[in-house]
């Protein structure tokens, strides 16, 4: 599905881990390296085993991948929620409302994946004010994860 946007010619796709070919699946873990653990600093586990279960979300222009989000289905991250996670735009796209984008339709992919569901994140803290922009909610404090303030933050219908 084309973007909408003017002057971003973005395709959308959404698939599953097994359908993902060598090459997107090489894009989608060398974006997610390239911003969590070498733009944000970060050492951390990023394949954790759940991206078999997940639904992966991309947006892709001119053969680059310019944003993607993991879907994952109630009972992976959470026990009653399903969940958006590996939010990423990249350096080639941002300030341009990609992020927007990617989000309305993580939360739409979501609902016609899984039905009528809670959604969590585990959403950075400086990001708080952008997702309650789409109704979601903190839930409990601050917590630092891999040296990163975070909150935990659902929609519900």
């Amino acid at each position: 599905m084309p973007s909408g946007l003017p002057g971003l010619e973005i395709t959308w796709k959404c698939q599953l881990f097994s359908e993902l070919t060598t090459e997107e699946l090489y894009k989608i873990l060398q974006l997610r390296n390239e911003v969590f653990v070498v733009e944000q600093n970060c050492a951390y586990q990023d394949c954790d085993g759940k991206d078999v279960y997940a639904h992966h979300l991309t947006a892709w222009k001119d053969g680059d991948l310019v944003a993607y989000t993991r879907l994952l289905p109630v009972g992976i991250s959470y026990p009653n929620a399903a969940s958006i996670g590996r939010v990423i735009t990249s350096l080639l796209i941002r300030r341009q409302n990609i992020g927007r984008q990617l989000i309305t339709n993580s939360i739409d992919k979501i609902y016609q994946l899984f039905g009528n569901v809670s959604i969590l994140i585990g959403a950075q803290l400086y990001l708080k004010t952008f997702y309650e922009s789409f109704s979601f909610v903190q839930k409990g404090g601050v917590y630092l994860e891999d040296g990163i303030e975070h909150i935990t933050m659902e929609k519900t219908i």
